[in-house]
C-alpha cells in the first residue's frame, strides 16, 4: 500500500486532500509571497488520527509541517513540496475552565480571543492579544511565542502558558509543565514556545488566566518628530512606569489606520504613543496624572484620555487595523520583526527612514514601543518582480540594523523561512551546532518542519560569502508565486 493510500485509511472520507485544488488553500500562511503545494493535506479530528500520522510519516520518512489557522507572518507553516501539511485547525475545543485556579485547558485550534470571550463571564481573560487574536490559534501562538499590544505588563505567550502536551516525531507523547506555575525537572516548556513547529506537534495547552482590571484608561499623546515619541519612550520606563500596553505609530501608519477605521488619531501628528494604564479606579486616576505631565514634559505636543470605554477600545482598533489599512496604499506589505533596546529607537527608525527614501517603497511604522519590538510594513506590489525582491532586501537590511544595535531578528513572528539569513549573522556556529543538536534530541529524524527557524551552517556559508561579495541580500530561493 502506498503512502496515500496508508493515509487515507487513517482518515475519515474528505479529512485527506491530495488534488491541486483542494491543497491550494494551504499553499502559503501569513507570508503569501512564498507558496508551496504540499504532498497531501491532512485534517485530522482525534488524538489517535494525529499518532498515526505521524507514525505513518516516521516510518516512510516523510517531513511534517504542523499549521494552526496560518496566520503566521514568517513562513513557518509554508508547506514542503515532498511532505504533508497537519492541520490542527479542527482541534478547536475549550476543555476545562478552572475560575478558581485561574487556568483554561484548551485544543491548539482554540482562536486566541475565543478564550478570553468563553471566560469573560469569570470576570477573567487571557492576557496576550496579538493583532491577529480573532483568528490566530493558540497552538500557533505557542509555536511563535507570540505576544501583543499589552505584552509590556503582562508577557508573552511563554510568560502565560502553565503546560503543553504534545507527540514527538517518534509517536511518544510527552507533558511538559502542568497546571501551577512550578513544575519539578528542567524547564522544557520555555523551550517549546517558540519552537515553531520543530520539536514536536502540540495537542493541548494550559493557559494562565487573569482578572479583568476595574478600570483601564489609553493616553493618545502625538508628537510633532519621530523622535521625540521615541525619547518619550524612554522616559515613561526610566520614571518606573510599567503600561499595560505602550504602542506606536508613525505618520504614514496614522493616516492609512484613520482612514481605515476613523480611531480618532491626529492625522497631522509625526507620531503617535498609545500608553494604557490599569488597575483600581484611584490608581489608575493619579498615574494618568503623572504620565500625562510626563509626556507633556518630554515634547507631546497634544495628550489626550480616553473618555470611555467605546473610546478606548477606537484607540486600540486604529492600532490593531494598521497591518490590513496598509492594503490603502499598496495592493501589498511585507511585514518586519525585529527587536532593539529602546534607548535605539530614534536611531533605528531613522534608518528605515532613509531605506524608504533609498528604495522608493513606503514603509509605516508599528511597534510594541514598550519592549522594542517593531513592524515596519514595507508596501510593494507582489505583481512587479522588482519590488519584491526589493521588499525582501529592505527588510532584510532593517533586521541587520536590528542585530548591529544589540538587537534580535524576531520578537513575537518567529524566524520560519524568511529570516534564516540574518540568523546567520546573529549566531555564531556554536551556538547554531546547539540548536541543531536539540533538535535532534526531539526529533532525531528532523522530520517536523525540516529547514524552519535554524538555518544549516552550509546555508550561512553560502549567505556569508554572498553577503561580503555583493553587499546586498540574496534573492530567496524559495518557491514564490
Amino acid at each position: 500500500m502506498d503512502f496515500e493510500a496508508v493515509l487515507a485509511a487513517i482518515l475519515p472520507r474528505g479529512a485527506l486532500l491530495t488534488s491541486e485544488e483542494s491543497k491550494r488553500p494551504y499553499e502559503c500562511d501569513g507570508l503569501s509571497a512564498y507558496r508551496a503545494l504540499p504532498r497531501a493535506v491532512c485534517l485530522p479530528r482525534t488524538r489517535d488520527e494525529v499518532r498515526q500520522i505521524i507514525a505513518v510519516c516516521a516510518e516512510h520518512r516523510v517531513p511534517l509541517v504542523p499549521r494552526g489557522a496560518g496566520t503566521g507572518l514568517s513562513g513557518g507553516a509554508l508547506p514542503l513540496t515532498d511532505g504533508v501539511l497537519l492541520s490542527l485547525a479542527r482541534f478547536n475545543r475549550i476543555l476545562e475552565i478552572d475560575p478558581e485556579n485561574r487556568i483554561a485547558v484548551v485544543e491548539p485550534g482554540v482562536r486566541n480571543l475565543a478564550i478570553s470571550e468563553a471566560v469573560a463571564v469569570h470576570g477573567l481573560y487571557y492576557a496576550p492579544d496579538p493583532s491577529s487574536q480573532i483568528a490566530c490559534s493558540i497552538g500557533g501562538n505557542v509555536a511563535e511565542n507570540s505576544g501583543g499590544v499589552h505584552c509590556l505588563k503582562y508577557g508573552l505567550t511563554v510568560h502565560n502558558v502553565l503546560g503543553v502536551k504534545m507527540f514527538l516525531s517518534t509517536g511518544e507523547w510527552i507533558e511538559l509543565g502542568g497546571r501551577t506555575g512550578d513544575a519539578p525537572g528542567l524547564d522544557l516548556l520555555a523551550v517549546i514556545n517558540g519552537s515553531e513547529g520543530l520539536l514536536g506537534v502540540i495537542m493541548e495547552i494550559t493557559v494562565k488566566l487573569l482578572p479583568r482590571p476595574p478600570v483601564a484608561k489609553v493616553l493618545l499623546a502625538a508628537f510633532d518628530t519621530v523622535a521625540a515619541a521615541g525619547e518619550a519612550v524612554a522616559g515613561i520606563i526610566e520614571a518606573g512606569v510599567i503600561p499595560a500596553g505602550l504602542e506606536m505609530m508613525d505618520r504614514l501608519a496614522i493616516q492609512v489606520a484613520e482612514e481605515y477605521c476613523h480611531a480618532g488619531y491626529p492625522r497631522d501628528a509625526a507620531a503617535i504613543l498609545l500608553c494604557e494604564l490599569d488597575g483600581l479606579e484611584e490608581e489608575v486616576a493619579a498615574e494618568i496624572v503623572r504620565v500625562e505631565a510626563l509626556l507633556c514634559r518630554l515634547g507631546a505636543i497634544e495628550v489626550r484620555c480616553s473618555r470611555d470605554e467605546a473610546e478606548r477600545s477606537r484607540f486600540w482598533l486604529g492600532r490593531k487595523s494598521a497591518f490590513p489599512a496598509i492594503g490603502r496604499i499598496a495592493p501589498d506589505y511585507y511585514c518586519m520583526d525585529g527587536t532593539i533596546p529602546r534607548r535605539e529607537l530614534s536611531r533605528v527608525l531613522t534608518r528605515i527612514a532613509e531605506l524608504s527614501r533609498e528604495s522608493g517603497l513606503l514603509i509605516a511604522n508599528v511597534f510594541h514601543a514598550g519592549d522594542g519590538n517593531l513592524h515596519p510594513l514595507i508596501a510593494y506590489d507582489a505583481n512587479d518582480d522588482q519590488q519584491l525582491a526589493m521588499a525582501e532586501a529592505v527588510g532584510g537590511k532593517i533586521l541587520e540594523i536590528c542585530i548591529e544595535v544589540g538587537g534580535t531578528v524576531t520578537g513575537e513572528h518567529g524566524v520560519g523561512v524568511e529570516k534564516l539569513n540574518q540568523m546567520c549573522i546573529q549566531f555564531g556556529t556554536p551556538e547554531l551546532e546547539l540548536f541543531h543538536r536539540l533538535k535532534a534530541a526531539f526529533d532525531p529524524h528532523t522530520l517536523l518542519n525540516p529547514g524552519r527557524a535554524v538555518p544549516t551552517l552550509h546555508r550561512c556559508a553560502e549567505f556569508g560569502a554572498m553577503h561580503v561579495h555583493s553587499g546586498q541580500l540574496p534573492h530567496s530561493d524559495l518557491p514564490r508565486f
